[in-house]
């Protein structure tokens, strides 16, 4: 029998397949800085040679970019298939706002389960970090810095769940998502009682993630969604019937 010779697997093709691997799991995010080569180098305990080569590599492919003298990032581009072009279609077209919440509820929910039943320690405290910024937002009544702690929240969700599709998915709709979430809480945010209830709804959501309940978290993710769709539905008709009564009161 003839055996074939083992190849040895390059140094710089090992780097890079940990680098890729890094950017799937969502270790490394878009527009993230890397280490310097010297400390990264270390970490990997290579030569800076072979890692910069890994680097020449992964940037050939698009998925880094070094800059003269300011170091090595990961593309920002990467997931990012609904960019703002698209964004300003879905927040001028109302239907197509309703098409996102539904999309939603199959993300989040499965988001949300995955989490609940994956979620590692460092990932609870992340969850809980962005719910304390999120309870300060609510709390000082900053609207702007709400919906983007909103955002940051559900995004730390798919990162909780482990799975690197759901992951890059909701990557990719994160411009789409803060828009959504900032036109949603912009219809219904008048109303006290309404923020109040969708805040608490995020600590639900939160406490079933913790508390590791896979079915609790998918309910809590999908009660959420469905109260803020029903809130904008009210909120159109009350909207509907104000302009009605001050066409008639004009005549």
């Amino acid at each position: 029998m003839a055996y074939q010779r083992v190849k040895q697997p390059k140094i710089s093709d090992v780097i890079m397949e940990q680098l890729e691997a890094m950017i799937l799991e969502g270790s490394l995010k878009p527009g993230q800085q890397l280490p310097p080569e010297r400390e990264l180098a270390s970490q990997f305990e290579v030569s800076r040679p072979s890692l910069r080569e890994a680097l020449q590599k992964l940037s050939a492919r698009g998925l880094i970019l070094s800059r003269q003298g300011g170091g090595s990032f990961v593309s920002e581009t990467i997931g990012s298939s609904m960019v703002d072009p698209l964004a300003e279609l879905f927040s001028t077209h109302p239907e197509a706002q309703y098409d996102l919440l539904e999309f939603r509820h199959a993300l989040e929910g499965v988001s949300a389960y995955y989490a609940a039943l994956r979620c590692t320690e460092a990932d609870k405290t992340r969850l809980k970090e962005c719910y304390v910024e999120l309870q300060a937002a609510h709390d000082e009544k900053l609207f702007e810095q709400e919906s983007k702690a909103d955002a940051e929240f559900h995004m730390a969700i798919a990162e909780a769940s482990h799975n690197a599709v759901l992951l890059h998915t909701m990557r990719s709709l994160f411009t789409l998502l803060r828009k959504n979430i900032y036109d949603n809480l912009e219809n219904v945010y008048p109303k006290r009682h309404t923020r109040e209830r969708i805040h608490h709804q995020h600590q639900v959501l939160l406490d079933a993630i913790i508390e590791k309940d896979p079915e609790k978290a998918r309910n809590a993710a999908h009660d959420h969604l469905a109260f803020v769709e029903e809130s904008i539905i009210e909120q159109g008709k009350e909207s509907t019937r104000i302009e009605r009564a001050m066409r008639r009161s004009a005549i």
